[in-house]
């Protein structure tokens, strides 16, 4: 798992080609102006998902992992929480989705908590469990931005 902010000084150049494209996507956009919907990057293997979203609180949101993206997520306003873990392949699957590439897990453990503020991003490998949009102060609605990056690009 990656974090940061599109407003960071960090030199990208160290990240996979693929990843440098996806954020250099979020720093390019203003999606506070853009219609909800999905943008496409590069076809299927990578595209951009823009949306409103309503945090909620912890124990309504279940840990999630993708098996063929990576996850580039993006807030665009308002504050989440999110929360991640490792995936030591012990947890047990609550549902999965096929065509969606997600994979619920019931209960997970080890868990750690980050707040995302507006120009943060978090990068999602299949080995990260990320539980998104938690419920902070209050916030009932944000804008958010999901790159799903295929990892046929890296």
């Amino acid at each position: 798992m990656i974090f940061s902010s599109i407003h960071s000084k960090e030199d990208c150049s160290k990240y996979p080609k693929a990843i440098q494209k996806a954020i250099q996507y979020l720093k390019d956009n203003d999606f506070n102006k853009m219609e909800t919907g999905i943008y496409e990057i590069d076809g299927k293997k990578m595209y951009a998902q823009v949306f409103d979203a309503t945090p909620k609180p912890l124990d309504e949101i279940r840990p999630e992992v993708h098996e063929k993206y990576i996850d580039v997520q993006y807030l665009a306003s308002g504050k989440e929480g999110i929360g991640f873990c490792i995936d030591t392949g012990e947890f047990e699957v609550d549902e999965r989705i096929e065509e969606r590439d997600l994979i619920f897990y019931k209960n997970i453990k080890d868990e750690g908590y980050i707040t995302a503020t507006p120009g943060c991003y978090s990068i999602f490998f299949p080995q990260d469990v990320h539980r998104p949009s938690i419920l902070i102060e209050n916030y009932a609605l944000v804008r958010k931005v999901v790159v799903k990056v295929s990892l046929e690009l890296l």
